[in-house]
């Protein structure tokens, strides 16, 4: 007799890469275990776009968020881990379950693959902005292949 098919709902997670002054979003789900990059999130002065945040939340309807907990290779927390850890805590008014992901590494993952395609014709000028919002996509990623 076949195995029942697992009918659970599909999962989407919106996926966020911290930084002091932007914050790279992405969209991922687990049908296909991939993300997309949506953009930035200004995070200025310690204060954070909310109004932006709420709408990629509206937008999306994520079942998940996911952040990117920053770290040096040897394991130990970075400098900004408090502010991360403050954004998480922001995060939990949008009562959706938040988890974490370790991120060492995306952002300069997300740099070296927009160099390449840069290189092969496929893009043209990389901001900041896009490597952020393409480490979120790693960071999606690496959630959705664990979980």
């Amino acid at each position: 007799m076949p195995a029942t098919p697992d009918l659970s709902p599909p999962r989407t997670i919106l996926s966020f890469d911290f930084g002091l002054r932007r914050i790279g979003v992405a969209v991922g789900q687990d049908i296909t275990g991939s993300a997309s990059p949506l953009g930035v999130i200004a995070n200025r002065n310690g204060r954070i776009d909310h109004d932006r945040l709420s709408a990629y939340i509206k937008e999306w309807q994520p079942t998940q968020l996911v952040v990117g907990m920053p770290s040096h290779a040897d394991g130990s927390p970075s400098e900004i881990q408090a502010a991360v850890d403050a954004f998480i805590e922001e995060l939990g008014c949008y009562d959706l379950p938040i988890d974490t992901v370790d991120e060492r590494y995306t952002s300069i993952e997300a740099e070296r693959v927009l160099k390449e395609a840069r290189a092969a014709g496929t893009r043209g000028r990389i901001s900041k902005d896009m490597i952020d919002s393409a480490a979120a996509v790693f960071i999606a990623e690496r959630y959705l292949a664990g979980s």
